[in-house]
């Protein structure tokens, strides 16, 4: 029996386990064996740094094999509890010291739904291991008093939004662009685009962050922007985790409201919906108009459960009427944030930015919330799946980018003959709104629509698992609608194409996409649960 540091003085060059916090193993024809973690790299020995910062337990390593999805499972073999970035790099290097070197994925807050974090038989990072041990240094705020908007802060990767909204809030900050689930990580975010009701103004969570450090496939630790390493800036943001792993990010802030005016208005024509919709945005993009400050879209569905705590108590049943006459409903959500300084004047400013809107009379409903509030609108969802049975549920999501031209015709063949006629119960939203390509810098990454409007489609279903097959196939038929009417689709948050799909995805963007993987994760390490380079 030997304890593992003799055995790296002894044997430096032997072949060497990853090792979970067990000091004692057995050396046998040269081949170190635990009881927990038997992971082997050859002819190189794992650095002391790291040695004692892997997990194998089964509990540990299932839950590195699941995410938000519930669909993919696939098992590493280890999962690494970093207390540093260090801790990544050292990982990163191990693997390209070997032969063959193994996968790695890092993991935040797994909101994925079809593994996209996940590393088979390879190690998986636990991003959130590094909160544990910064002691709360890992969100730092920094407040121009001179002009709020050029203030920002520096947040740690493994950091959830909500996290850092709160740390903004105490110096009067807030990030500007937002999801609608605030409990992402800064880095999972980053890493597809980071899309919400906020980007017709601010663009996507990618268009603003400022500067990064990122850990490359190869082991470096390189602090990138817009003027320095550019080509590793632009290319992490929207990369699919492709090329580097994002340990901090430097996020654009501006000045907090502390109130929002939140409305909601119904529609039962689609083409009537979409032009306010964009009228809207065209209106409002600029940070120094008056307009709305969040624009988004929804379908209320006849036979999908709704929540309707939004609306008046008494005006329930004649929206259930709306719906049932008309099978869908559009709904246009609007929010005008507010503060003292115009606390006076919100009520006149937001009947002049919906004057001339064509939505059904009568159908307008709003109420008032605190800027928090409105943020977490939907923090209730989980309690609410954990309620009915449906807390680990698997899920068959589906986001879409679609060219503003085509949004017609997503409605008549997804939205009427798809979704409405498969009859399928599901807890969930379908989204649709429009954005402007003004707002996204064509040098990241992400894959969009070439058209100046385009319009995400979302179908979010929460089913109960002997129902998933069903709404697998509406996503499988959504896909297959979409190539039959030759509709120039960007999936939003893709995942594991063939790689002709894949070049055609990224289209003109691929060459630079798989040089930039060349030069900077060369051996194909980093994030394999996305399925872009098998």
């Amino acid at each position: 029996m030997a304890s593992f540091s003799s055995i790296l003085v002894k044997n430096p060059f032997s072949l060497v386990l990853l090792l979970c916090t067990i000091s004692i193993v057995v050396v046998t024809n040269a081949m170190i064996v635990t009881n927990t973690c038997p992971v082997l790299f050859d002819d190189v020995p794992t650095p002391l740094s790291i040695a004692n910062k892997f997990d194998c337990d089964n509990d540990t390593l299932a839950l590195a094999s699941t995410d938000y999805g519930f669909v993919i499972h696939e098992k590493p073999l280890a999962v690494l509890q970093p207390t540093s970035p260090n801790d990544i790099t050292e990982l990163i290097k191990l693997s390209n010291s070997l032969i063959n070197p193994f996968k790695i994925a890092a993991r935040g807050q797994a909101h994925s739904v079809y593994g996209q974090a996940q590393a088979r038989d390879g190690v998986v990072v636990n991003m959130t291991h590094l909160n544990v041990h910064s002691h709360g240094k890992r969100i730092v705020i920094y407040r121009d008093e001179n002009d709020p908007w050029k203030s920002y802060a520096d947040v740690g990767g493994e950091q959830v939004w909500n996290d850092l909204l709160q740390a903004a809030l105490e110096y009067g900050l807030t990030p500007l662009s937002f999801t609608d689930s605030l409990f992402t990580s800064v880095a999972g975010t980053l890493v597809n685009a980071g899309v919400g009701g906020q980007v017709f103004k601010y663009g996507p969570q990618i268009s603003t962050a400022i500067e990064l450090d990122v850990i490359t496939g190869k082991g470096d630790h390189v602090t990138c922007s817009a003027k320095k390493n550019s080509k590793l800036f632009y290319a992490v943001l929207g990369g699919l985790g492709q090329f580097g792993i994002i340990t901090r990010a430097r996020i654009a802030l501006g000045p907090a409201p502390k109130r929002v005016r939140w409305l909601r208005l119904l529609y039962n024509d689609f083409s009537v919906f979409t032009k306010d919709e964009e009228k809207l945005i065209k209106f409002s993009e600029s940070k120094d108009s008056n307009g709305f400050d969040f624009i988004q879209g929804f379908l209320k569905i006849r036979q999908w459960p709704d929540d309707l705590s939004f609306y008046p108590m008494q005006d329930v049943p004649r929206i259930n009427s709306l719906t049932e006459e008309h099978k869908i409903i559009y709904i246009l959500e609007l929010v005008k944030y507010y503060d003292d300084s115009n606390e006076e004047s919100i009520d006149e400013d937001v009947e002049k930015l919906i004057k001339g809107l064509n939505h059904v009379p009568t159908f307008k409903f709003e109420k008032d919330v605190l800027y928090e509030s409105f943020l977490n609108r939907y923090v209730f969802v989980d309690a609410l799946l954990a309620a009915q049975g449906l807390a680990q549920a698997p899920k068959s999501w589906l986001d879409l980018f679609i060219p503003g031209s085509r949004i017609s015709d997503i409605n008549e063949g997804v939205f009427k003959e798809i979704v409405y006629k498969q009859n399928v119960t599901a807890i969930g939203i379908m989204l649709v709104f429009p954005m402007n390509r003004t707002k996204w810098n064509d040098k990241m990454s992400v894959a969009i629509p070439d058209e100046e409007i385009f319009y995400l489609v979302s179908l979010l279903h929460y089913v109960s698992p002997d129902k998933y097959e069903a709404s697998s196939s509406i996503k499988n038929q959504v896909l297959n609608f979409c190539k039959t009417s030759e509709i120039n689709i960007k999936a939003y948050l893709p995942r594991n194409k063939t790689q002709e799909e894949w070049v055609e995805h990224f289209g003109s963007k691929w060459q630079n996409f798989k040089d930039a993987k060349d030069e900077f994760d060369p051996k194909r390490i980093l994030a394999p649960g996305q399925g872009v380079f098998k």
